[in-house]
Parts: structure tokens; C-alpha cells; sequence
């Protein structure tokens, strides 16, 4: 007998007497999704161009995606932000980045609201939305969603994975992760990797592990109940990071350089149909040197750079098809609508020359070409966060110009494959209607029947910006219906409409061609100076990849869309523009706690991610430890802000108090005490006081002298003559009695877990002397 239900808000339609016997019971009705919904599966590829998958004339090897295309359909008209935080707002909203406040990346927030990195509640998320309609809902992966200041444990967590709409997530918070040593989160509580790289560890196959354990513990218990998987993997973001032998797969393939894959992948794209016959492949980059005049050292090193980011897209693909078959294994796949797509153009992170620290990129320092060699052989191991030159995202980009970051086609174009072998009849077809990453939110919509809510959990909803592309699934004549897109980021701007593109780049064409240095402000002028000159015009109906600038001969047409684009910016939160890039991120943010200048952290306590750590560079301050030493001595680490990409570590070895700064993995600095460590109870100090200005746009943090001591007293003492300018590293959070992650200093071995016990420790950023105040500094640590 069914049993009597009745939906939430409805007034209870049973009987109540004054005994069971004379009455009859009703239930709450549970959400259950419409018999036969689809699961919805979304996989978000990171920094991916679109030259450099093989079903878009790639010749890297990628046999898995390639099947998802087969069975469905590919877009050669897609388009994103140019950034990823951004592009993933639009992804799982279906609104433009400003109006999410997301112009930049969380860590690049800054006043106003187009800008401010909160995304409103009344842009719901997808999750948010399939969760009221009877979905499981998962995310797996990169986030990178939160504001970074909140990104801590002491939250909030309201705008965490859990917190906009998802019941269970796996992954890291931040915008990049080391493959073998990530910063991982399980739900709202930070987790260790559950094997080290040693033994076989890599983020990839992890992801995909728990994305088929998250599935397979809710369908083994209600199989029509269906879900929703948000998964990014870290992939192809930077560092490229894959066992050797993936690598060593494409050995001697890149060896003719990037300007030889170029020509093979347009010639192949013709080929494939994915772009029109009439495309003109878009001119060599001013900024890439030609291949054929680098050194042989040179062209070894970066074909070798390459080589690793093959073998990282082909182990990418290897466990997306793992994951693609477990649904087939589970009878999921044909009734699962899969949505695959990059949230940017290749990325242009590495510099010209390449990278073994990304980090370097953003901290303005040069690379050293003679250290990139030396480290040839262990490029894509845990050692380095390495990432290639500009020639090979050039080149990933083909056939278009530029990169991520930039407006562009070569920043925004991006690949997209959506397959649903039950919803969409079409098999292996192209479709060219345009379209944009807050298109997917409501292309979901339709075809599962569900109206976009008015409210979500009381928060009355903003309109959905996106324009489903569900239309066209099995007609590949449909009209495009997203006829308007404006484009903006850090300072470039750009408008599509009906088949026209105007481009104001910023700070030029290219870095050469620049006016101005990347990174600069834009003034109020300088704007005005843009508007009247800066300006470029295609037809990208008739020039696919935007090499025929046509505003001169259209000026008409190009003042009405500089005219459109500010209406749209007017429409969408994009004011002030803003042209600077990495010093955004020294811009002071909203805190959870008022800004102090001691700070106490505990052994045990979940690591302090940067951008709640106290802001240490270039500025005076001091770490006190207050620990125990056993008479047999002890080592390890008392207190870390780093890894391997930069940072700094306090610690105990061989018997000597050390104070190690990895300067962005190009130098290590190490001060060691003259005396042996002392057993009992004490108070260990490193105080860094700065002995010269900041040279930040040339990648040089102030010079300081560190001094070392034990309960006040001096220990030792040394110079360094060069700091890290603005971001000690992607995992440089605080860390007391240990190392987690990948190691800070290359002495140890992480976590060198301290021997000895670490009550607590303070930080210090009054500039004031701890041997002035040794005594003040014991009783501050002892009354926490």
C-alpha cells in the first residue's frame, strides 16, 4: 500500500485522534527527481587551448576525450573569460564573472563589486538548483570559489563547496595545487594524501578514485536517483607534474619546435573541420622567439618542457576514460549528459623561457635559463612546479593569437564536448553556434525540463545571463542565439556581436609592441587615449582567427561597438577598469578577525592557508616557538610558512637551530646558530628585520638581516641579500611543529614532524626587538 505523502508547506492530510487506532499517518514528501533524469557530469580541464586536445588537431594523445566527441558533439565557437576563476563562475551559474564579482582571480579581489570575489547568493549555482530538484550533487577537484581571505578554518564556510549547494567535495581550495603534494580538503576539513609520492601518489588518479567512490556509494543504494559532478582536475594547470614514463612517451615529437606545431595543427584542423578552410593561421607571436634561432640548449630544454605537458594531457585523459568507463560499468553513461570544457586559452604563466618555479611569474623575477637546464631530468617530478615557455601556449592556442589572461580568441576561445548518448542523437558532429560559458547553466536547464528557481534557501534570484544551447543538439543549421558577449580582463577588453569582434588590448598588442609594462594601471587618460586609438575590428564570421583588423574601414560600425561594450559593462559590474595584474594581490582585504599584529598558532591545528597568514614579506617581524626539548635532543620542523616553490621554515637539524628562505626555488638561504640546541623549556626566535627598500617590479623583495635566538638571546646571525617581492608561494600557510606538503627547504624530507613538543607560537609583526622583549614575550605566550 503507497504510503500517504505531502509536499513541504502543505498542511498535513492525515488523521490525528487521540489514539493510533484512530488515526491515519502521513509523511513529508522526500525530493525525488523526475523518473529517468540524467545524471550531469561536468569536467573542467584547466589552462587546455584549443590546439592542444587530438579530436581539435592536436597531436598529443588523448583517445578518451576523443570517444566523448565521437559520441557527441564538439563547439568551435566557445568562449570563456580568459581566467579560470572567473570562467568557473560562469560555468556553474550561468552569469557573466563581474556580476558574480569575479573580474579577477579571489586572490586578485579588490573594492568594488564587479570585483570583490564574493559571488552573490542570488547567483545560485547549478548544485544549488539540481539539489532541490532531487540530485546528488558533488564537486571534485579545483574550487577556487572562495574568497581566499575566508579559505581558512575559521571560514566561513557558506561560500566552501558545501556551502554553495554540493553534499560532499574532494579537492584543494586554491587555484593550482602541487600533483604530489596537494593542499587537500575533504568536505570543510583539510586531509593529507593518503600515500606519498614515493609511492606512487598523483592528484589525478586520487580525484578520480573518490569521484567513483562519491557515485558508487549513493547509486548502490538508491540507483535512480540520479547526480550532479562538478570535476576539475588540477589539469593541465600548472606544475605540470607526471610520472616519467608519460613523459618519456613523447620523446624527440616536439623537437621541431613550436612554430613546426603549429603549421601541423591548423593543417589538421582543416582537416577535421573544426575550423573553416578560409582561416588564415594568425601570425607568429612577437614575444616567441623563432624556434630555428634558440641555442641547442635551448630547444633541448623546451622540447623536454613540452614532452612533460604531452605525457600530463595523455595521464589526464587516461583517468577521465577510467572514469568515463566506471559509468558504463554502472549503466550511467548513456543516460548521463557530459559536458567537457577549458576555462581558458594555454597559459602563458611560464614566461619566455619556461619555468621550474611557476611562482617566479608572479613574484616579477627573471628566470634563469642555465638553472632551467640543469633541472632537465627531473621536469614533471615532485621537485620542481614547472611550467613551459610562451612558444609551446602560443602554439596551443592555434590557430589564434595570444593567450590566457588576454581577450583575444587565443585567451577565450576554448574547447567544449557535450555528449548525453540519450538525450542527443547527433554523433561526432561539429556546431559552430556561439557560444559562452554561462551558456551551460541553462543549456542544462532545458534539457532537463527544470525552470530556474525564483529563490534558493530564501535568496530570491537573479536572472540567468546564459542562453541555452540545447536548441542546436540535433540541428546543426540552428541559428546562433547568443548574439552579444562582452569580454574584459585585467584591463583587456573585447565585444562580440552578430558575427563581429572589436579588441581593445592592454597593455598592447603584444609585450613587445607595448606602450606600457605588463601589469600596468590603466588612468583615467590613458582610457580615453584607448578608446580613441586602441580599438581593433574583425569579422569572425568571415576571419576565423582574427588577422584581418578592419577598423579603419569600419569605424562606423567599431564606435557603435565600443558604444556596446560599455552598455554591457554598465549592465554587468565591470567598472573601474583595472589594468594591473600580480600587485592586486597585495591589496589589503577584509579579514575575519581585526587586524592584529601578534599572532598565536597551535600544534595540531589545521594549516593557516596564505591568505589568512599573517603578511610577513618585506616587512619586519619576528616567529617565536615556545617548545621542549628532551635531553636526547630532538628535531624537525617548529614552524613553517612555505614549500617547495617558496617560503620559509624554522627548524632543528644535526642539533643547530636553522632559519631556512627559499627565494621562489631559485635560492636557498640558511642561518644557522653558533651554539648546540639546549634541552628544557624555551623560547626559540627568528627575527627578520629589513635593511633596504623593495625592488618589486624586478623581483626583489627587501634585503634583511635574520638573527636567531633562544630565549631572548642571539644565537646567530646572517644577511640576505634578496627576499621574495610579493608571494612566498602557492603553499606558503602556516604550519606549527611540522612541514606538511612538499618540503620548504630540500634538507628534510616533509612533514619533519618536530621530536620535541611545540606548545605554540607567535608571529610578531610590530617590528619591535625580541631580545628588547623576550620577557613581555614569554608572558604573551604563556597566558594564550
Amino acid at each position: 500500500m503507497p504510503l500517504n505523502e505531502y509536499k513541504a508547506g502543505a498542511s498535513f492530510p492525515g488523521v490525528v485522534g487521540r489514539t493510533t487506532d484512530v488515526s491515519t499517518p502521513a509523511w513529508p514528501e522526500p525530493k525525488r527527481s523526475k523518473d529517468g533524469a540524467p545524471n550531469v557530469l561536468f569536467i573542467v580541464l584547466d589552462d587546455v587551448g584549443f590546439g592542444q586536445l587530438g579530436c581539435y588537431g592536436s597531436p598529443i594523445n588523448t583517445p578518451n576525450i576523443d570517444a566523448l566527441a565521437a559520441d557527441g558533439l564538439r563547439y568551435n565557437n566557445m568562449h570563456t573569460t580568459a581566467l579560470c576563476s572567473p570562467s568557473r563562475s560562469c560555468i556553474l551559474t550561468g552569469r557573466n564573472h563581474h556580476s558574480n564579482g569575479l573580474a579577477c582571480i579571489t586572490e586578485g579581489s579588490t573594492g568594488y563589486p564587479g570585483y570583490n570575489g564574493y559571488i552573490p547568493f542570488e547567483n545560485g549555482f547549478l548544485s544549488e538548483i539540481l539539489l532541490q530538484q532531487g540530485y546528488n550533487t558533488y564537486a571534485i577537484g579545483k574550487w577556487h570559489l572562495t574568497p581566499a581571505e575566508q579559505s581558512s578554518a575559521a571560514g566561513p564556510y557558506d561560500r566552501w563547496p558545501l556551502g554553495r549547494g554540493f553534499e560532499r567535495y574532494y579537492g584543494f581550495l586554491g587555484g593550482d595545487s602541487h600533483q604530489y603534494y596537494p593542499e587537500l580538503v575533504r568536505d570543510n576539513t583539510q586531509v593529507e594524501p593518503e600515500t606519498t609520492p614515493e609511492e606512487g601518489y598523483h592528484l589525478t588518479p586520487d580525484l578520480v578514485e573518490k569521484a567513483k567512490a562519491m557515485i558508487a556509494d549513493a547509486k548502490q543504494v538508491a540507483p535512480n536517483k540520479p547526480f550532479f559532478m562538478y570535476f576539475c582536475t588540477g589539469a593541465m594547470h600548472a606544475p605540470h607534474h607526471v610520472p616519467k614514463e608519460w613523459a618519456d612517451k613523447y620523446k624527440g615529437q616536439f623537437d621541431d619546435g613550436w612554430d613546426a606545431y603549429r603549421e601541423k595543427v591548423f593543417a589538421r584542423q582543416k582537416e577535421l573541420g573544426i575550423i573553416p578552410q578560409n582561416t588564415v593561421l594568425s601570425r607568429h607571436d612577437p614575444d616567441v622567439p623563432d624556434w630555428n634561432a634558440l641555442s641547442a640548449d635551448e630547444r633541448k630544454l623546451y622540447a623536454r618542457m613540452m614532452e612533460v605537458f604531452a605525457g600530463f594531457l595523455e595521464h589526464t585523459d587516461h583517468y577521465i576514460g577510467e572514469l568515463i568507463q566506471f559509468l558504463k560499468e554502472l549503466g550511467e553513461y548513456e543516460n548521463t549528459l557530459i559536458m567537457l570544457i577549458s576555462d581558458n586559452g594555454a597559459s602563458a604563466e611560464g614566461g619566455p623561457t619556461g619555468s621550474i618555479n611557476e611562482v617566479k611569474f608572479f613574484n616579477n623575477v627573471p628566470e634563469n635559463p642555465a638553472q632551467n637546464l640543469a633541472a632537465i631530468d627531473d621536469i614533471g617530478g615532485p621537485k620542481y612546479f614547472n611550467h613551459y615557455p610562451w612558444g609551446w601556449t602560443h602554439a596551443g592556442n592555434t590557430p589564434f593569437r595570444r593567450w590566457k589572461r588576454e581577450t583575444y580568441r587565443g585567451g577565450i576561445s576554448d574547447p567544449l564536448i557535450i555528449t548525453w548518448p540519450a538525450g542527443i542523437e547527433a554523433k561526432g558532429e561539429l556546431r559552430p553556434q556561439y557560444a559562452h560559458a554561462i551558456d551551460l547553466v541553462p543549456t542544462v536547464l532545458e534539457a532537463l525540463g527544470i525552470e530556474p528557481p525564483t529563490t534558493i534557501k530564501g535568496v530570491t534570484q537573479s536572472p540567468i545571463q546564459g542562453i541555452s544551447l540545447a536548441h542546436a543538439f540535433n540541428d546543426s543549421h540552428a541559428p546562433s542565439k547568443h548574439l552579444t558577449q562582452y569580454f574584459e580582463m585585467l584591463g583587456h577588453r573585447s565585444i562580440y556581436h552578430n558575427g563581429w569582434r572589436a579588441v581593445c588590448p592592454w597593455p598592447g598588442t603584444s609585450f613587445a609592441e607595448a606602450n606600457h609594462p605588463l601589469g600596468a594601471p590603466i588612468s583615467y587618460e590613458q582610457l580615453i587615449q584607448l578608446d580613441a586609438q586602441g580599438w581593433e575590428l574583425y569579422n569572425v564570421d568571415e576571419d576565423f582567427s582574427e588577422t584581418n583588423n578592419l577598423a579603419a574601414q569600419e569605424r562606423e560600425r567599431l564606435i557603435a561597438m565600443i558604444g556596446m561594450w560599455y552598455v554591457e559593462a554598465g549592465k554587468y559590474n565591470v567598472m573601474p577598469i583595472d589594468g594591473r595584474v600580480t600587485t592586486r594581490g597585495l591589496e589589503e582585504r577584509p579579514q575575519i578577525a581585526a587586524d592584529r599584529q601578534q599572532y598565536t598558532f597551535y600544534p595540531g591545528a589545521q594549516v593557516v592557508p596564505p591568505n589568512a597568514s599573517p603578511r610577513v614579506v618585506n616587512r619586519a617581524h619576528s616567529v617565536s616557538v615556545e617548545a621542549t626539548i628532551p635531553e636526547a635532543g630532538a628535531e624537525g620542523v617548529l614552524f613553517s610558512m612555505g614549500g617547495n616553490d617558496g617560503g620559509f621554515s624554522f627548524y632543528v637539524q644535526n642539533g643547530l637551530l636553522i632559519y631556512g628562505y627559499n627565494y621562489v626555488a631559485d635560492t636557498y638561504y640558511r642561518v644557522k646558530a653558533t651554539q648546540p640546541l639546549p634541552s628544557g623549556h624555551h623560547i626559540f626566535s627568528v627575527q627578520f628585520e629589513p635593511t633596504g627598500p623593495a625592488d618589486i617590479p624586478n623581483g626583489k623583495g627587501t634585503p634583511a638581516k635574520v638573527t636567531l635566538l633562544v630565549d631572548g638571546q642571539p644565537v646567530g646571525e646572517e644577511h640576505l641579500p634578496v627576499t621574495t617581492p610579493i608571494a612566498l608561494g602557492w603553499s606558503a600557510g602556516v604550519a606549527v611543529g611540522s612541514d606538511p606538503g612538499s618540503p620548504t627547504m630540500p634538507d628534510y624530507q616533509p612533514p619533519f614532524k618536530f621530536t620535541g613538543k611545540v606548545h605554540k607560537a607567535l608571529v610578531d609583526v610590530t617590528g619591535e626587538s625580541v631580545e628588547d622583549h623576550a620577557d613581555q614575550m614569554r608572558i604573551y605566550l604563556a597566558r594564550q
